[in-house]
């Protein structure tokens, strides 16, 4: 089952990407703060290259005018996801978390598994707002979709909780 609003963030071991590769637990980026995680599917793929992670890079300021922290998670090595921010000039303060064992991503209960694709296990592709380690909004894509996750769909709900 995935996670659920009212549902604390789970606590596992990923690597945050904010420049440099560091070791994180979950709980500990979630704790205090208010949160919007998004997660691809895949760093360098189609969608998740030329839509969602593009919407939230330019509509970054206005989720941090709102006291809100960015959060993209995938199922990729810390390598890949810094290459990724970095071929996508991800402003600084948007941290990737490459969830490499998709450890988290499974804690969520919001795997996907691309192997008739040749892809793996992978995370789907969802929004969810968070404030002090509580999930308050979780929004998960119908397969081939990007409308709910995307950044413009979560500052609008994010605005109606207030």
């Amino acid at each position: 089952m995935s996670i659920q609003p009212g549902d604390t963030i789970p606590d596992t071991a990923v690597q945050c990407i904010d420049g440099d590769i560091q070791p994180a637990q979950t709980a500990a980026l979630f704790a205090g703060r208010k949160v919007l995680l998004f997660g691809v599917p895949g760093a360098f793929t189609p969608t998740c290259s030329n839509r969602h992670l593009p919407g939230y890079s330019a509509h970054f300021a206005e989720f941090r005018q709102r006291g809100i922290d960015v959060m993209c998670l995938a199922v990729n090595d810390g390598y890949v996801m810094q290459a990724w921010a970095a071929s996508q000039q991800v402003p600084a303060g948007l941290l990737m978390l490459a969830d490499g064992n998709a450890s988290f991503t499974r804690a969520l209960g919001l795997e996907l598994d691309g192997t008739a694709f040749g892809m793996g296990l992978r995370t789907r592709r969802f929004a969810l707002y968070a404030e002090d380690g509580v999930a308050r909004l979780v929004q998960v894509e119908a397969p081939g979709e990007l409308r709910v996750s995307s950044a413009e769909a979560m500052l609008a709900a994010v605005d109606s909780l207030r």
